[in-house]
C-alpha cells in the first residue's frame, strides 16, 4: 500500500536541507532578474506594455523550466 505514495526529497546545500520548490524559486528569481537586466541595458523593456506582468510570466517560465529539468522532485 506504500508504494503508491511519493518520496519526499529534498536538496541539500552546505549541510543543510531544503524544499525543492525554494530552490527552484531562488533560482527563477535570479533568472528572471539577469533577463530583465539584460532587456533594460538593450531598452527592449519598455516596450512592454506592463512589466510587472511580464516579470511575472518570466518568473513562471523559469520556475516550470528549472524545476523540470534542473532540480530533482
Amino acid at each position: 500500500m506504500t508504494d503508491f505514495l511519493p518520496i519526499p526529497r529534498e536538496v541539500e546545500i552546505l549541510g543543510a536541507y531544503y524544499p525543492p520548490i525554494l530552490v527552484t524559486a531562488i533560482l527563477a528569481s535570479v533568472a528572471m532578474v539577469m533577463t530583465t537586466n539584460w532587456l533594460n541595458r538593450r531598452r527592449l523593456f519598455r516596450y512592454a506594455y506592463f512589466p510587472n506582468l511580464m516579470m511575472l510570466a518570466m518568473f513562471a517560465i523559469y520556475s516550470v523550466i528549472i524545476g523540470t529539468f534542473l532540480v530533482p522532485s
